[in-house]
Parts: C-alpha cells; structure tokens; sequence
C-alpha cells in the first residue's frame, strides 16, 4: 500500500471518461489539491468555467464495471484561512410569495482560524458578531466515471456520486460508489470549511483542501451511494423532485440490509419504519441529494 503525493496542474467541471492522472493500486492512499472556483486564477481548467472544479480523475488498478469503490476519507485540511458563501436563502428554499422581497445576491468572505477551530464572518453584520460555528470541513462533489461514456457536470449529482453536498461526507467517513469504468475514474473535490443541511444558500464555505482519501475496491455491486461512519451507515438519493431522492435512498437501505444484515424486506420494513433518519443533503443543485440513514446499535450481524 502506497501513499501518493499528486499536485493537479488542470481541473475538470465534468465527471466521466478521460485520461487518468493518475493510476494507483488497490488499498492505495492519495494525498491531493483540491481548489474552489475562486483558486483557479494561475491554473488549468479542462471546460469552460463553471462551479466545482474537480481533481482526478484517478484510475484504481482491479476496479471493474460492477464493483463498488469504497473511499474513506481520512483527512481534509484547509489550504486558505479565508472562504465565502453567497446570501440570501436560495430561491428553492422560500415560498413563493417571499421570492418577490428576497435580497440580492451578495457575496461574503469567512476567516477560517485553525488555532480556535472556527469560522468567522469578516463583516458579520447586527447580531452574528460573536457568531463563530466550528470548522467542519466537508467534500461537497466527488464521485466515479458514470456508465455509457456520460459527462456529468459537477453542477449536479446521479447514481455515480458528483455534487451531494452531504454534511457526513467528512474525515471518518467510508463513501461507496457503484462502479461502471475500468478503473472508476475517481474525481473530487468542492471542500467545505462548514456547511448546514440543504446548502440552503447556495454554497456552503467553500475554500481549497489539502484532502487525503484511501482506496478499496469490493467485489460487489451496489445501485446508488453509499456510506459508512464508526457509528452509523446511509445511502444517499440523487434525484428531483425530493421525494424520488428520498425513494432511491430507501430503496438502497433495504436492499443493504439484505445483503450485509440478513433481513428479509418485511424485516428490513420493520426495523426501518422504526429508526431510520432522514438528512437533506442539498435542495440548490439541480438533482436534490437524500440520505437515509440507520445507527449500528440495531444492526445485530454483519
């Protein structure tokens, strides 16, 4: 098992089939830059710009259409004391009747201090000035190479990952992606310093990483995202309308439960119907992100 140190040159606002930048083996660790679309000035882009430029892809030798690549997430480190966020709240988000009073859009720069641990609005306004939540960094996008020979923009995210905005996609979690390249084609990138549930305004505090992620390929086949914390697991639902993200995250749940936890579907209903959570992961990008989500306690074998 490797560690290796890449250093992009050129950044992609596509997920799908290109020239690897890298190939690793299985059990292999990447330490890599990631930036923002604020950090692009001196570099590469391989598209026209748009939001959420990805390093990658990475070819992951043994990793067959029909496996699954796990990806945990070891260590996300911030490169910049500065981020930014837009204000207001999200057209997706307001009734109706308040779109016609909402703001305009503004940008705003957040201190990231990683003595104390936390994030600070540098002009905080009336009543957030001793407002500092802590750094909960985060990927916002990543994903594999989706099947067909797509291009998926990073604007948005499917069964093969891309743009969730999944506050849990964060150090210590294993992420599963469904396979359908040789090699996966791994991209990443769109780290987060903090972000609340729903990317409600359209960014969460989007600043450049250093990020550090290990690879394993299983030989098994999975639909839909998945992932793993030391206390929990979910799957994640890529989808508009909310209620088919919602769907494709339950679906994959009880389909998991099966294979790994020997319910049968009235079982897995069961248990389900009576602990399961649901987290929002974005209502701003064009498909709505999901996660369904189950604590191990009331899982009994694996």
């Amino acid at each position: 098992m490797i560690k290796h140190r890449f250093h992009p040159i050129r950044y992609f606002n596509a997920i799908g089939t290109a020239e690897p930048c890298l190939r690793i083996a299985d059990g292999d660790t990447v330490v890599t830059d990631t930036v923002d679309a604020s950090g692009l000035d001196a570099r590469e882009v391989a598209v026209a710009s748009r939001p959420n430029p990805m390093s990658g892809p990475f070819f992951i030798e043994g990793a067959e259409p029909g496996d699954t690549l796990a990806v945990r997430i070891d260590r996300l480190t911030p490169s910049r004391a500065t981020g930014w966020t837009y204000s207001p709240l999200a057209l997706t988000v307001l009734d109706p009747a308040a779109v016609i009073d909402r703001l305009p859009q503004q940008r705003a720069v957040w201190d990231i201090d990683s003595k104390t641990g936390t994030v600070r609005l540098q002009e905080p306004g009336k009543g957030l000035e001793d407002f500092a939540p802590p750094v909960q960094p985060m990927i916002g996008c990543f994903g594999v190479a989706p099947a067909g020979g797509q291009a998926l923009s990073t604007a948005t995210s499917a069964q093969n990952g891309g743009n969730m905005d999944y506050r849990l996609f964060a150090p210590g979690t294993t992420a599963w992606f469904p396979v359908s390249v040789p090699g996966a084609l791994f991209y990443l990138g769109d780290g987060h310093a903090c972000q609340g549930d729903g990317e409600i305004t359209g960014t969460g505090i989007e600043t450049s990483f250093e990020m550090e992620v290990t690879f394993h390929v299983l030989k098994r086949t999975i639909t839909w995202p998945r992932g793993e914390t030391a206390e929990e697991i979910f799957t994640i639902g890529n989808a508009r309308p909310l209620d088919q993200a919602l769907q494709h995250a339950t679906t994959e749940m009880s389909a998991w439960l099966g294979e790994d936890f020997g319910l049968d579907p009235r079982a897995a209903s069961h248990l389900m119907g009576q602990v399961v959570r649901y987290d929002v992961g974005n209502v701003f990008n064009p498909a709505f992100t999901v996660a369904c989500r189950i604590s191990k306690r009331w899982l009994t074998k694996r």
